[in-house]
């Protein structure tokens, strides 16, 4: 990040500190500073050497907050989010369901000014943009927020990219967008990659991405940061799952939701509130369960084009769950090219205990044969320990993987210490098509003599735990629920 970023990121972070005592989350801040950004920008935006209309109705604008003051302004405040929550396009998107958090007249009245003091709009836009990801990442660190789960470290998602190799004019989709990391970085690796014209600039800012998550507030983060990195795409506040959305795509970076939870059955895209897992049955899933990421695996082949490709974050249920976890990789290995599996170390993601992985597969033509004919699976898990705070994940971290996978070349590849190769008679053998194959001994098991220190297997120890807890009451759940559900061919 530039100086000037962590200046100005620096500059509104210690104002946050200031309104946290009056109980103002980071979360509920960030949110404030998204509208009144926004609203800054859109006034920019009609003054020299732009002298653009304004997006912004007269009289609930940017300078209509500053001549306000004291009890006067915190009504404004209000009247002006309650009314371009109205509005169409992106301005009902960023207002939507908006609130003022900021009761303390005095202290709304001095973030306006502290915003107002800065040129936005004149702001490089890779500025604009590291402020912005540099807040969230903020967030996201603040665990009691809740943010986290909605932020992937952007190391990780920079390694998916680069494997998966977006083109210019390919079209892109996250349906589990959360900030848009994926959307925004498989952006910049277009724009650094290839000599893109006029349209294919103009393609790349308006028609390659399209979003969706579940978040209204979520979904709100997400399009102000990609309109601050420049690309104004549609993003969707919704249930991805509820149905088949029709549109196909060439590529899906995703990381989705670890929870399962809910009220709700969808039952054919309507919604009935009989029983506590989430059960989706669509004619274009190959098995009906209340596992959330089973579901999103199925959604995300839908979402694909014939050869598209994919890159989806996976927790180890989905690689080892019987019932329709086996009956999901069956028909996955069969209908798709499931080449890649990356094992990813514990430590990464802001929701405790989570042990996960990244599938990568093509979607192909129905075949009578299967077309998955040797998984390569990378193990970054074994003897690796990574902490958010103290060693937290690095791209280097990721450069043997992205080495040992060959993207310019993935049928061209050599077996290492970590990277071993499994063809699809060995797969379709295991007792439940079991994918969560690892072959490294755990040094820490073996050599009593140089055990982590004490903090870290602690650490480790109570991921460990967690995540344990977490897939026995998921395959308890799944099971009651199965029991009730059924499979389709």
């Amino acid at each position: 990040m530039s100086n000037e970023s962590v200046s100005i990121v620096q500059k509104l972070w210690n104002y946050c500190n200031v309104l946290r005592d009056d109980g103002v989350s980071y979360g509920d801040y960030v949110e404030q500073l998204t509208y009144l950004l926004f609203l800054k920008m859109a006034d920019e935006q009609t003054k020299p050497p732009f002298n653009k209309p304004s997006t912004i109705p007269q009289g609930i604008d940017w300078q209509s907050l500053l001549e306000k003051d004291g009890d006067a302004l915190e009504v404004h405040y209000r009247h002006i989010l309650e009314n371009l929550a109205k509005e169409k396009r992106m301005l009902g998107v960023i207002f939507r369901k908006s609130q003022n958090k900021i009761q303390d007249p005095a202290k709304l009245k001095r973030l306006i000014m502290l915003i107002n003091d800065e040129t936005w709009v004149g702001l490089d836009i890779d500025v604009k943009g590291e402020i912005y990801e540099g807040l969230l990442q903020k967030n996201a660190e603040d665990i009691k927020s809740g943010a986290g789960q909605y932020f992937t470290p952007r190391p990780l998602i920079k390694a998916m990219v680069k494997v998966v190799r977006p083109e210019p004019g390919m079209t892109i989709c996250d349906p589990a967008c959360g900030t848009g990391g994926f959307l925004l970085i498989a952006h910049d690796y277009i724009v650094n990659n290839y000599k893109i014209d006029i349209e294919q600039k103009r393609k790349l800012k308006y028609e390659t991405f399209k979003g969706k998550d579940i978040v209204d507030a979520v979904v709100r983060l997400c399009v102000m940061n990609l309109y601050l990195h420049g690309i104004e795409v549609p993003i969707e506040c919704g249930d991805s799952l509820i149905s088949d959305p029709g549109e196909r795509f060439e590529i899906v970076l995703t990381n989705p939701p670890f929870g399962k939870k809910s009220s709700i059955t969808i039952v054919n895209g309507e919604g009935k509130a009989d029983k506590e897992s989430l059960i989706y049955e669509r004619q274009d899933f190959w098995a009906t369960t209340s596992n959330k990421q089973l579901n999103f695996l199925q959604h995300v082949k839908t979402l694909l084009k014939i050869n598209g490709k994919v890159g989806i974050v996976v927790p180890d249920n989905v690689l080892f769950e019987g019932g329709a976890g086996e009956t999901v990789r069956k028909k996955l290995l069969h209908e798709c090219d499931v080449h890649t599996l990356l094992r990813l170390p514990t430590g990464l993601f802001y929701a405790q205990g989570v042990k996960a992985n990244v599938l990568f597969f093509d979607r192909k033509p129905a075949s009578e044969t299967p077309w998955t004919k040797e998984l390569w699976i990378y193990d970054l898990r074994t003897n690796k320990h990574f902490t958010l705070k103290e060693s937290p994940l690095r791209y280097e971290d990721l450069m043997e993987f992205i080495k040992c996978y060959n993207p310019e070349n993935r049928y061209n590849r050599k077996e290492t210490e970590r990277f071993k190769v499994f063809t699809y008679e060995e797969l379709i053998k295991r007792d439940k098509v079991n994918l969560d194959i690892f072959w490294l001994r755990d040094a820490s098991l073996e050599d009593t003599e140089n055990l982590p220190d004490p903090d870290t297997l602690a650490h480790d120890i109570i991921e460990n735990l967690q995540s344990a807890l977490e897939q026995f009451t998921d395959i308890h759940q799944n099971l009651e629920t199965d029991k009730n559900g059924s499979f389709s061919s």
